[in-house]
């Protein structure tokens, strides 16, 4: 059966680049099958219409989610786990708690959590900093796109019956045709195209504070040009710790753009990177009517910046 997933696989895809850009994420466990999957999520059980648009508005990302497995619906309120994670290097955190009320989240200041001050989580929800395994969310949204339902339930699934933990499925990442996709907090790397395997090694380096580059999309703390220069520099370098590496400037529009980034050193890189067209068309997702040219990111590019230069940029 010939999925967008296959043929994106077949012709080679580049994945670098293609990551959801979100400093902040905001997880609520679903009770039941699944949510009304939309990428700013409008939850079952929840008539609360102004909770989506507050999220967008304060630039936090809050797919649902649940543990692998079916669960059944039973429409009553239920004790439910929130996870709010931010991803930018130097301010890495995430906070959990439980409740009963979803309601409960429009108390949060949705601006500061975007800003990455984790205090009105824990003074609103009383919460607290996560202190497990790393989590891995992984894309289970048939409702999207079967892609992620017959790729990303069986890897859930495996994951979770190999005894790893903090493994939940939640509703969107993007990027179908890269099925199964995982992000992985606290970091917030996003992958593509993983297997169990893969998923194992990617959760052992997280714990030490490791960067997996094979399969990786890109930190979501990034737009798309500074995911791709990341991993470029990432990949010249041959660099790993987590939080080693930030995007400080990005001059330029798309298709061509020069990306700055810095090392917690002290050096700093000036990469290339140029938007093109995949060619040759492929379906961008399974519903879709009409082939496509996804863009994709295109490194031209990696140079080590003088300390004077450095200075100047």
């Amino acid at each position: 059966m010939s999925t967008c997933s296959t043929v994106s696989r077949d012709l080679d895809e580049p994945v670098a680049g293609t990551a959801p850009v979100a400093r902040t994420w905001l997880l609520l466990e679903q009770p039941g099958p699944g949510a009304n999957n939309k990428a700013f999520c409008t939850f079952e059980h929840l008539d609360t219409p102004a909770l989506g648009a507050t999220l967008e508005a304060a630039d936090v990302t809050a797919p649902s989610s649940k543990p692998p497995g079916r669960h059944a619906d039973r429409g009553t309120p239920a004790v439910r786990r929130v996870y709010a994670a931010h991803t930018t290097p130097g301010n890495v955190w995430v906070r959990t708690t439980t409740l009963t009320d979803p309601h409960q989240l429009l108390g949060l200041d949705f601006a500061a959590l975007g800003r990455g001050d984790g205090r009105t989580f824990d003074a609103v929800l009383d919460g607290g900093p996560h202190t497990g395994d790393p989590l891995v969310l992984v894309c289970t949204n048939g409702k999207r796109d079967r892609c992620c339902a017959l790729l990303g339930r069986p890897l859930a699934a495996e994951l979770a019956a190999s005894g790893a933990e903090g493994v939940w499925e939640v509703t969107h990442l993007g990027g179908h045709r890269f099925s199964p996709t995982v992000l992985v907090l606290p970091h917030g790397y996003a992958y593509g195209r993983v297997q169990a395997h893969s998923v194992k090694e990617i959760l052992h380096g997280a714990r030490e504070g490791r960067i997996v580059v094979e399969g990786c999309r890109g930190n979501t703390a990034w737009e798309r040009p500074g995911q791709a220069a990341e991993l470029a520099v990432r990949s010249a370098v041959s660099e790993v710790a987590a939080q080693s590496l930030s995007v400080v400037r990005t001059d330029g529009a798309a298709p061509r753009w020069e990306v700055t980034v810095a090392h917690v050193d002290g050096r700093h890189w000036r990469v290339g990177v140029a938007q093109g067209a995949s060619a040759p068309p492929r379906p961008e997702s399974c519903g879709a009517a009409v082939l496509g040219s996804p863009a994709r990111m295109e490194v031209t590019g990696v140079r080590e910046l003088s300390v004077t230069a450095a200075l100047a940029s």
